[in-house]
C-alpha cells in the first residue's frame, strides 16, 4: 500500500492494526448512522459523535452498472481502514440530490503521528525567543495598508524540528486532536489515499491504486478536503476555526485592494505551495508600480514634446508631405499614395518612440534584475519562516508520484538508502522522451503554421483594404474615419484572428501537454510540473509572442525596392512582403502588444471568474429549494468547483506569460506595466476570492519556490534586454534620426529639418514591371530606403548613409546589451539572495535545535538508567559526554 520508504518506517514505528480495531471502527459507524442528521449544525466538519473531525470526502453515485465499481470501493475502502483511517458514510437519501453517497475519512492520532514521521512534517517544539529587530523606519505611515495582528500571524513563531514518533514527548502537544492542523491532516490523508490499493491481495494487478485512478474511472465522483465554515459568516460550530471567513472578509473583496496580504494565514489554510504563489504575485504587483511611474513618465514625456515633432510636421504639411507620392504598397490593386495620408499614425507612433524609449528599455533591464534579485531575498525569508528551508531534498526522496510507483515495475536499490525502489529503465525512458519531443515539435510547428497563415492574410487582404479605401470612403465617417487606414484595418483585424487562433490552439495543447507528461512518468511531483511548466511555457511563448516577433523584427525589413520587391512564397504566390509605414513599425507592434495583451487579461479574467460562478450557480441551484438545516457541509463543497492539481499551474502561467509582455517588448509600449499593474491589482483579489468562494478547498501542498518557473522568468529577463535593444535600433526611428542629426543634417543644425526627404529615395515609374504597376500614374514615386537615385551609376543600391545606420544601430545594440549586463551582474552580485538576519536566524535555529535534542536525549537516558541501574550507585553515571557550547554551535554550523 505505501512506498518502500514509508513502509520501512511504519514497520520501525510498530504500528499494528488488528481486526479489533478494524470491528470498533465498524461498529461505531453503525451507531452513528442511526443519529438523526439534523442534530447536526449544516456547518459540522466532525463525525455525528462531534469529535473525530472529518479529514477528508469520498463521493459517488451508484449507476446502473456499478458491481465493478462498487466492488472497488468495497475493497478500497475495507484497505483504508486495515492502514488506520475511520471511515463513516453518509446515505444517498440524506443528501440534497437525493443520488450522492458521501465517505467522511477519519485519521487518528496513531495514523497521524506515523505519516508525520514518514513525511518528515516539522512541528513546532519550543517558542521561538529570539527578539525579532526587524521593525521598519517610519514604520507608522504602512498603518493604513496592515491587517489586524490576529489576521496576519494566526499563530506564535515557534522553533520547528522534524516530528519523530519515538520522540513525541519531545514535541509540544497539548491536545492530540488539534497538534496537527487541517491543512497538514489533509495533506497525510490524500498521501493515504493516493498510494492505497483497491486490489485484493490475491490479484495480481498490483497497479491498481490510488485516489486519481478510481476518480479517473468513475469510482467515486469527487475527493476532496472540507471547507472549515461558510464563507461569508462564522461558523456557529466553536470547534471550527473560521479561518476560510477571516479570509474572505480580509483578503479575498475587492475593496481591499489596497491591503497586504495575508501570507502566514493563507498558508496555514491552503499550505505553502498556495502561499508562495500569492506572495509572489503581491511582490511583483509592488515592484511593477515602479515600472509603471516611469512608463508612464515617459508616455508623459512623449505626450509634452508633441509639437517638437519636426518629422511628424513635414510628412502633415501639404508643401512636403502633400507633394510627395509614394510608390504603391501593393501590386495592381493599390495606387500611388500621398506621404501626408499617414500623418495620424506619425503623430501616434511619437508617442512611444522618442528619446524616453530608449530610457525605459535600459531602465527595464534594470527593473527585471533587482525585481528577481528582490523576490530571491522575500522567498529566502518565507523560507526560513515557513519551515521550508531543507524541503527540496525531503520532497525529491519521500514523495515519489503514485503513478511512478504502479507503472514503474522494475526495482533496484537506492545507493544511498539502501532500499529497493522502482526505476524506469534507460532504453523506456529514452524512447518515451523523444517520442514526447517529437509531440512538442509537431505542436510548435502548428502554430508557426497558424502564425505564417495570419502573414498570409495580412499580404491578401492589405491590398482588399487599399481597393475598398481608395476613393477614402471612411474619412466621411466622425471622429475615427480620418485614423482608419488600409495598414490599421489590416492590423487589427490580422490581430484579433491570431488571438482567436492563440486561444484556440491554448485548448486543444492544454490536454496534449498533461498527456505526454503522464506518457514520460516523472517520478516525484516536482519533476513533473517542471516538465509540465517548460513544455507548456515553450508552446505559449510562440503561441503568444511570435506574431509581436513578426512585426518587430521581420516586417518591413525584406521588401525589396519597386523594381525588384521581394515575396513571401516568391513571386508565382503574389503576396508581396509587408512594409512599414514612413513613421516606422514601432506603432503596428504596439497595436499588436495592447490587442494580445490586454485581450488575453480580459479573457482570463472572465474565465477565471464568470465560469466557477455560473457553474456553480447551475450546480447548486437545486439546493436552494430545500431547507437550509439540510444542506450540509460535505454537500455544500461538493456543489463547488475542483480546484485540480494544474490550478495553480495555470496562474503562474498567466502571470509569466504578462511577463514576457512587459519586458520583452516594453520599449514598443511604455504603458504596458501600468496595464499590468492594473490588471494585477484586480488578478490578486480575484484569484483570492475564487479560491475561497468558488473552489473545493485544495489538498495542502508543500513547495519552497517557484519551482521552474524561476528558471524561466531568468531567461525572459536576459532575452528581454536583446529583443529592446533590437526594437530601439531596428524597428524603432530613433538611430536614423540621431544618424541624420548628427551627421547629415545640412547646414550644420542641429534639428531635423529635411529628415523626410533624406530618408526616402526616388524611383523611376517607367521602371515598373508590368505585374506590379497600378492603374493610375504619377510622377516621380518614393519610396522608403537609403538608396541612389535613377540614372546614377549605382541606381537602386545602397547609399552610404545606408550603411552607416546599419553600423550606428549595431554599435547602439553592443552598447546598450554591455552596459545593461554590467549594471544587472553587478546589481545581482551586490544584492546577496539570503538576507543576513535570516542566515544568523537559520543557523540559531539549527543550533538550538541540536542542543534541546542533546539535553532531551540526555535527561531521557537518565531517567532509564536510574529506573534500571544498579541500586547500589548512590551516584549519577556519566552517560552523555558533557560537550562545551561552542562545539555543539560547530557541528551546526
Amino acid at each position: 500500500l505505501l512506498s518502500p520508504v514509508a513502509a520501512n518506517v511504519i514497520a520501525t514505528a510498530g504500528l499494528a492494526l488488528t481486526d479489533t480495531h478494524c470491528k470498533l471502527s465498524q461498529s461505531l459507524w453503525t451507531r452513528d448512522r442511526k443519529i438523526d442528521k439534523q442534530q447536526q449544525s449544516k456547518d459540522s466538519v466532525f463525525f455525528r459523535d462531534g469529535v473525530r473531525r472529518i479529514d477528508f470526502v469520498l463521493s459517488y453515485v451508484d449507476d446502473k452498472d456499478g458491481e465493478r465499481k462498487q466492488e472497488r470501493r468495497k475493497v478500497y475502502e475495507a484497505n483504508l481502514m486495515k492502514v488506520g483511517l475511520e471511515l463513516e458514510t453518509e446515505d444517498k437519501s440524506e443528501s440534497e440530490d437525493g443520488k450522492t453517497y458521501f465517505v467522511k475519512i477519519h485519521a487518528p492520532w496513531e495514523v497521524l503521528a506515523t505519516y508525520a514521521d514518514v513525511l518528515k512534517i516539522k512541528v513546532p517544539f519550543k517558542v521561538n525567543d529570539i527578539p525579532d529587530n526587524s521593525e521598519m523606519p517610519m514604520n507608522w505611515l504602512s498603518t493604513p495598508f496592515r491587517l489586524p495582528e490576529h489576521i496576519m500571524h494566526p499563530e506564535p513563531d515557534f522553533f520547528t524540528a522534524p516530528f519523530n514518533k519515538s520522540k513525541s514527548d519531545f514535541f509540544l502537544i497539548d491536545d492530540k486532536d488539534t497538534f496537527f492542523p487541517p491543512s497538514t491532516r489533509n495533506r497525510i490523508v490524500y498521501y493515504i489515499l493516493s498510494r492505497c490499493s483497491y486490489f485484493r491481495d490475491e490479484c495480481a494487478e498490483k497497479d491498481k491504486k490510488g485516489i486519481k485512478r478510481l476518480l479517473n474511472n468513475g469510482t467515486y465522483t469527487a475527493a476532496f478536503p472540507l471547507h472549515d465554515c461558510r464563507y461569508w459568516t462564522r461558523s456557529k460550530d466553536l470547534n471550527c476555526e473560521s479561518e476560510r471567513y477571516n479570509l474572505y472578509k480580509h483578503w479575498a473583496r475587492f475593496l481591499y485592494f489596497f491591503k497586504e496580504q495575508p501570507l502566514d494565514l493563507i498558508r496555514k489554510y491552503y499550505g505553502e505551495k498556495i502561499g508562495i504563489y500569492f506572495a509572489w504575485l503581491g511582490f511583483y504587483t509592488e515592484m511593477l508600480l515602479f515600472a509603471a511611474i516611469v512608463g508612464t513618465i515617459c508616455f508623459i514625456y512623449g505626450f509634452l514634446t508633441y509639437d517638437d515633432n519636426q518629422w511628424s510636421k513635414e510628412i502633415c504639411s501639404e508643401e512636403i508631405g502633400g507633394s510627395i507620392v509614394m510608390c504603391p504598397l501593393c501590386d495592381k490593386k493599390c495606387g500611388y499614395w500621398k506621404l501626408n495620408t499617414t500623418c495620424n499614425s506619425s503623430w501616434q507612433s511619437h508617442l512611444f518612440d522618442n528619446v524616453g524609449t530608449v530610457f525605459f528599455a535600459i531602465f527595464m533591464g534594470i527593473w527585471v534584475t533587482l525585481f528577481l534579485e528582490f523576490w530571491k531575498r522575500r522567498q529566502a525569508r518565507l523560507e526560513y519562516e515557513w519551515d521550508l528551508v531543507d524541503f527540496e531534498e525531503e520532497q525529491q526522496q519521500l514523495q515519489l508520484r503514485p503513478e511512478y510507483e504502479s507503472k514503474c515495475t522494475n526495482r533496484k536499490k537506492n545507493r544511498i538508502t539502501q532500499e529497493m525502489e522502482p526505476y524506469l529503465p534507460v532504453t523506456t525512458k529514452c524512447a518515451r522522451m523523444c517520442l514526447s519531443g517529437a509531440t512538442v515539435l509537431f505542436w510548435i510547428s502548428l502554430i508557426i503554421a497558424c502564425i505564417i497563415g495570419v502573414i498570409a492574410y495580412r499580404l491578401a487582404v492589405y491590398a482588399a483594404f487599399a481597393s475598398i479605401m481608395k476613393d477614402s470612403p471612411t474619412n466621411n465617417l466622425q471622429v475615427v474615419g480620418p485614423y482608419i487606414t488600409p495598414q490599421l484595418a489590416t492590423s487589427v483585424t490580422a490581430s484579433c484572428i491570431n488571438f482567436v487562433i492563440i486561444m484556440i490552439l491554448n485548448l486543444m495543447y492544454e490536454r496534449v501537454a498533461v498527456w505526454i507528461t503522464d506518457m514520460e512518468i516523472p517520478k516525484t511531483h516536482l519533476e513533473y510540473e517542471n516538465k509540465l511548466t517548460v513544455k507548456m511555457f515553450l508552446f505559449q511563448f510562440v503561441n503568444y509572442y511570435s506574431s509581436c516577433f513578426y512585426v518587430a523584427f521581420f516586417k518591413g525589413k525584406f521588401v525589396g525596392y519597386p523594381g525588384d520587391y521581394a515575396y513571401m512564397f516568391g513571386k508565382w504566390s503574389n503576396l508581396r512582403n509587408e512594409e512599414c509605414d514612413p513613421g516606422g513599425c514601432l506603432i503596428e507592434l504596439t497595436t499588436q502588444l495592447v490587442i494580445v495583451m490586454t485581450g488575453k487579461q480580459v479573457w482570463g479574467n472572465i474565465q477565471e471568474a464568470l465560469v466557477p460562478w455560473l457553474m456553480n450557480w447551475w450546480g447548486s441551484r437545486k439546493a436552494r429549494s430545500h431547507p437550509e438545516s439540510l444542506y450540509s457541509r460535505w454537500e455544500q463543497d461538493h456543489d463547488l468547483q475542483g480546484f485540480g492539481q494544474l490550478g495553480l499551474f495555470y496562474e503562474y502561467l498567466e502571470m509569466v506569460i504578462q511577463f514576457g509582455f512587459i519586458t520583452l517588448f516594453v520599449a514598443s509600449f511604455p504603458l504596458a506595466p501600468l496595464l499590468a499593474l492594473i490588471n494585477n491589482i484586480i488578478e490578486v483579489r480575484v484569484d483570492a476570492w475564487k479560491l475561497t468562494t468558488q473552489f473545493r478547498r485544495p489538498v495542502a501542498a508543500k513547495a519552497h519556490s517557484l519551482g521552474a518557473w524561476e528558471e524561466i522568468l531568468s531567461g525572459i529577463a536576459i532575452l528581454s534586454v536583446v529583443t529592446n535593444a533590437f526594437i530601439v535600433a531596428f524597428t524603432s526611428d530613433m538611430i536614423p534620426r540621431l544618424v541624420y542629426m548628427y551627421a547629415y543634417q545640412i547646414g550644420g543644425k542641429m534639428s531635423m529639418e529635411g529628415y523626410i526627404n533624406n530618408s526616402l529615395s526616388v524611383f523611376n515609374i517607367s521602371e515598373f514591371k508590368l505585374e506590379n504597376k497600378p492603374d493610375d500614374e504619377e510622377n516621380p514615386s518614393w519610396y522608403r530606403d537609403y538608396r541612389y537615385p535613377p540614372g546614377h551609376e549605382k541606381q537602386y543600391t545602397h547609399t552610404m548613409q545606408f550603411w552607416h545606420i546599419l553600423a550606428a544601430k549595431l554599435a547602439f545594440i553592443i552598447i546598450m546589451e554591455h552596459v545593461v549586463f554590467s549594471v544587472k551582474f553587478f546589481v545581482a552580485w551586490m544584492i546577496p539572495d539570503v538576507p543576513s538576519d535570516v542566515k544568523a536566524r537559520v543557523k540559531r535555529e539549527r543550533y538550538l535545535v541540536q542542543e534541546y535534542l542533546h539535553n532531551y536525549e540526555v535527561e531521557k537516558l537518565k531517567i532509564q538508567l536510574s529506573q534500571n541501574g544498579n541500586k547500589e550507585c548512590t551516584c549519577t553515571p556519566m552517560i552523555y559526554p558533557s560537550f562545551p557550547t561552542h562545539e555543539v554551535l560547530s557541528e551546526c554550523l
